[in-house]
């Protein structure tokens, strides 16, 4: 599981890697910890290390823009913090909003996350069609929103600042 969110040198989210990565990454001095896990600890013979939740790497490394987080099923489902998006109980599928036999598609904007039963009741129709209503309507997140909401974070919703992370000094 990717769990831990890697910083720049510039504080910002390049990606998310495994807790073993992490503490490599920490061991070899390339990263330090920004944030632990309260209380958790990686412990061996000669080693004490903070279960890292964010670290930030101690040079920085160019990357080239990214425009656009990439779509996922998993990625729709944190979005939408695994909540289902026609009645709010917790969602365990996706569903098109615009059915794909429709022309739909899989973006950001057409998939919501769903309860099997909401998802089964709407079937193949739109929402209007199924008598069914949205209650937040579908948003594409930036690649650092998706990264921060990969990890546990969250966001003040479509291009607000991350509120997980605190301000550098």
């Amino acid at each position: 599981m990717r769990n831990t969110l890697v910083l720049n040198a510039s504080f910002e989210p390049l990606s998310t890697v495994t807790l073993r990565r992490a503490v490599v990454l920490v061991l070899q001095d390339k990263a330090v910890v920004e944030q632990a896990h309260p209380g958790l600890r990686v412990r061996a013979s000669a080693v004490d290390v903070p279960v890292p939740q964010v670290i930030r790497l101690r040079r920085y490394v160019r990357v080239p823009f990214r425009r656009r987080a990439p779509w996922s099923r998993r990625g729709v489902l944190v979005r939408d913090r695994h909540r289902c998006a026609y009645c709010g109980r917790r969602a365990t599928t996706v569903d098109h909003v615009v059915p794909r036999s429709r022309g739909g598609g899989d973006t950001w904007l057409n998939t919501v996350a769903a309860c099997a039963e909401d998802n089964h009741r709407k079937a193949d129709r739109t929402p209007e069609q199924a008598g069914m209503r949205l209650l937040s309507k579908p948003f594409e997140p930036t690649p650092s929103d998706a990264l921060l909401l990969a990890v546990g974070g969250r966001t003040e919703g479509a291009g607000a600042l991350p509120v997980w992370l605190p301000l550098p000094a």
